[in-house]
């Protein structure tokens, strides 16, 4: 099983790849780095809320796991 901590390590380090990510994407596509930037906050923190979310569930699913 997977600690929450765990779970938590992974979705920062995910999120801080989209956020980078996204607030480039933001630039290209409006010219702003401000504009892009809210963008990426907004985007970020949706998708983190929702990967912790679904980790947790994830980790209480036992379909697909092998017992070792």
């Amino acid at each position: 099983m997977e600690t929450r901590k765990r779970s938590l390590v992974k979705a920062v380090i995910w999120n801080l790849m989209g956020l980078a990510t996204m607030t480039l994407v933001g630039l290209a596509a409006t010219g702003s780095v401000t504009v892009g930037g809210i963008m990426a906050a907004v985007n970020t923190a949706v998708g983190f809320a929702c990967y912790l979310v679904y980790e947790r569930v994830w980790t209480r699913i036992s379909w697909g796991r092998a017992n070792v």
